[in-house]
């Protein structure tokens, strides 16, 4: 058994640290020693949850630390107190171990920020980054509802910091604030769902909130929660705040135009941390969805809908970073549709694999952006294979992990996820729909992944002044390139599904965490054979035709998208302005007329009132004394009239 080195607060203290060392003398320090701070910062965080990760895998017990008892009153006790279990576990390693790999990438992209020619954002981007992973951390490892979401606002700002990290440019500024409101809605309701647990179960504790379920089942059915409709509601608010946060349909608007932040920042939301957030707080309340079919229902069909529209959008795009951005939201829907499915080991699967060729992903692309000297426009790339030897190769294998292509990560891990989809159609035929939209959408994925590797790495440059100045990026870029095509390759083989004559090591993933699940009542993890042995097949056919047909339409088409442009307008954004928008400056007019015509007006009245009421009285002070005697005699003579009244 390994010791237990060092306390799992250190995980959010460390990159805390950093924050404050770059913000106190960051700006003073020359480049790239902020950069460097920051980077040791995150791998330390990361190096002590590995140590605390091999201390649960050598006995398998969960690590519970209290820190700090964060307030008292009366019976109800909150504590900064920390959890590494299973599910946490993994998590804490994908967010500080991704997370170091993005700083380290960013020392290299950001040393020649085109929007800070003096150089003094540098430290300030640090230091955002850093705080961003503390209250990542913070988030993952809250062993109560409470400090998760302290930690989920906590992401939610710094989205907003870093997304608007160029605020000089108006579509960053407005993207921070997009993402900012947008945010705000779904954290309402996960406020609201707390509240009916803390109602209900009389604390926020995981463990606390479990058992009392567990005890009473009908816990949800009284009081207010019950009122409202008992654990149904509770789990329908948790998911519209998982759905804010993890970008699901309405809700999903923010997440692309997210990209008008730095690029390794859009590696980090997208790919790692904040995005997943929903997926993992939805799998941390296992216990309660699992307790409401209605509510599951009601996210494989959201997640359906998300993957398969994000998918479409995909298609009509031609900027670089928007095609992955759609694609991050389609991955999501993935999720959520298994998270509906009741596979909550196959969803955090997905999280896990998706985390290193989407990440890898988004830094290629930021390093092509890079060599462009910051064009994004596919349509005039082309050819870079040749140039970007390091950044083609490693954006090659994300490509086909992402598109499910055999056998990359990304096949064994989506592959799962619309097998426990089709699966779960035993218990409601509306899973087979699902299943199909989501075998519909694997093929969306492999055609817009492979058009994108072809229009930026393939054929001939269509751009030769672009394509004489490209260049490959220094290997503090190409570094956490090469380290993450490796998971994109290989972290698939840790959960290849249940299937004869697969060797037991290769379920690591789903052994893992079935456990955990199937103690809280879920089923992911149980062998299925017959249903896997003909969706892999499916599966393996769908990436590899999808792949090659968007690869050929890429090269042929380069210079425009597959779907007409208005498909890419296939958002809510419009729809939210005819409602809310409009709604909301209806509302904004009404009351501006009511403050300009009743509330000054009342005021102002008032006003008039003394004010005609003090010029009657300036009348009397005239400084002549002879005025004031006969003032003074009219109210002897009114005094002496009343009081004679009152005698006779």
């Amino acid at each position: 058994m390994l010791p237990l080195l060092m306390p799992l607060h250190l995980i959010v203290l460390l990159p805390l640290l950093g924050f404050i060392i770059n913000g106190l003398v960051g700006a003073k320090l020359p480049r790239p020693i902020p950069g460097v701070i920051a980077t040791l910062a995150c791998g330390a965080a990361f190096v002590v949850a590995l140590l605390n990760f091999l201390q649960l895998a050598s006995n398998g017990e969960a690590i519970s630390q209290v820190a700090y008892t964060w307030m008292q009153a009366g019976s109800f006790s909150a504590d900064i107190a920390f959890l590494l279990d299973r599910l946490s576990g993994v998590m804490i390693l994908v967010v500080t171990g991704i997370g170091t790999l993005i700083h380290l990438y960013s020392i290299g992209y950001m040393a020649h920020d085109h929007n800070d020619e003096e150089g003094k954002k540098y430290a300030r981007y640090f230091c955002f980054l850093n705080l961003f992973i503390a209250f990542m951390a913070t988030l993952v490892l809250a062993d109560n509802y409470l400090l998760m979401f302290v930690g989920w606002e906590g992401v939610g700002l710094c989205s907003y910091f870093l997304i608007g990290f160029w605020h000089e440019r108006q579509d960053a500024a407005e993207a921070s604030k997009k993402a900012f409101i947008m945010n705000r809605v779904g954290d309402f309701a996960f406020l609201l769902g707390m509240m009916l647990i803390f109602l209900a179960a009389g604390t926020l504790k995981y463990t606390g909130v479990f058992d009392a379920f567990k005890a009473n089942p009908e816990i949800f059915n009284v009081g207010v929660a019950g009122a409202l409709g008992g654990v149904a509601i509770v789990t329908l608010l948790l998911f519209i705040g998982a759905a804010g946060k993890s970008a699901q349909v309405p809700l999903y608007t923010w997440l692309p135009d997210a990209m008008a932040g730095p690029t390794p920042v859009s590696a980090l939301i997208h790919a790692a941390t904040m995005v997943t957030a929903g997926v993992y707080l939805c799998a941390r309340s296992a216990p309660l969805f699992d307790a409401s079919p209605s509510t599951k229902l009601i996210i494989v069909g959201v997640g359906a809908l998300t993957a398969l529209a994000a998918g479409l959008t995909a298609l009509a795009h031609t900027d670089i970073k928007k095609v992955l951005a759609y694609s991050t939201v389609s991955q999501l829907g993935f999720m959520f549709m298994a998270i509906g499915a009741g596979a909550y080991a196959v969803a955090i699967f997905h999280v896990f694999t998706h985390a290193f060729f989407k990440a890898c992903l988004f830094l290629g692309a930021g390093s092509v952006i890079h060599a462009l000297h910051g064009e994004q426009d596919m349509r005039k790339m082309g050819g870079l294979a040749s140039k970007m030897k390091a950044t083609h190769i490693t954006f090659l294998l994300s490509g086909l992990a992402l598109a499910g292509v055999v056998p990359f990560a990304g096949f064994f891990s989506k592959d799962e996820i619309i097998a426990e989809v089709f699966r779960a159609s035993s218990s409601n035929p509306f899973y087979m729909v699902c299943g199909i939209i989501a075998l519909i959408t694997a093929f969306i994925t492999a055609v817009y992944t492979g058009r994108q590797y072809a229009q930026i790495f393939g054929g001939t440059p269509r751009d030769a002044h672009l394509h004489e100045h490209a260049h490959e990026s220094p290997a503090v870029m190409t570094l956490p390139l090469w380290i993450l095509a490796l998971g994109a390759v290989f972290a698939g083989f840790l959960g290849v599904p249940h299937i004869p004559g697969v060797p037991e090591q290769l379920h690591a993933f789903s052994n893992w965490l079935s456990p955990l699940f199937h103690a809280e009542g879920a089923h992911a993890g149980e062998p299925h054979a017959s249903v896997n042995w003909g969706l892999l097949a499916i599966g393996a056919v769908i990436g590899i035709v999808g792949w090659f047909i968007g690869r050929g339409m890429g090269l042929k088409q380069g210079d425009r998208a597959l779907l007409p442009e208005s498909t890419s307008k296939l958002s809510l954004d419009a729809v939210y302005t005819a409602t809310f928008g409009r709604a909301g400056l209806g509302f904004a007019h009404a009351m501006r007329w009511i403050d300009d015509r009743i509330v000054d007006g009342v005021v102002n009245g008032v006003g008039s009132v003394f004010g005609l009421a003090s010029d009657a009285l300036r009348l009397t002070q005239t400084s002549f004394v002879r005025n004031y005697a006969l003032g003074m005699a009219i109210g002897a003579a009114v005094v002496l009239v009343y009081f004679i009244r009152i005698m006779f």
